[in-house]
């Protein structure tokens, strides 16, 4: 194969279906298409018997980690850990809530709230 500007002589591959010369570098033939390469089989064994399917990934929706004895392998917590931050939060987001539906009511509305949760702490002493 020649190059085209300089004309010196490139070290090619001929392609095996149409016989045509494509340099050496080359993964596909130039005039066929056809896979220059021979193609290799995925040949990966893992050796320690870590199965990638069976791995269970941690609860936690930011973390990447994977759970390896009871704990992940990035942040270290258990799932049963995960499931408490998770609940408290959960807690924490309906009481802001509830404060910000408090401080949006008209004033005498919570007003009357606050006389009724004083009348359910301090029982009538008639």
């Amino acid at each position: 194969m020649k190059c085209p500007y300089c004309e010196k002589e490139i070290p090619g591959i001929t392609c095996p279906q149409c016989g045509s010369v494509s340099p050496e570098e080359a993964k596909f033939c130039m005039e066929c298409g056809v896979s220059l390469v021979e193609e290799v089989e995925d040949t990966f064994e893992d050796d320690d018997g870590f199965d990638l399917g069976d791995r269970v990934l941690c609860p936690d929706g930011t973390c990447t980690g994977i759970i390896v004895d009871g704990r992940c392998s990035e942040c270290g917590r258990t799932p049963d850990e995960v499931k408490k931050q998770e609940e408290q939060q959960e807690k924490q987001q309906e009481e802001q809530q509830e404060e910000q539906q408090e401080e949006e009511q008209p004033e005498e509305q919570q007003e009357k709230q606050q006389e009724e949760k004083q009348e359910k702490k301090e029982p009538d002493k008639e």
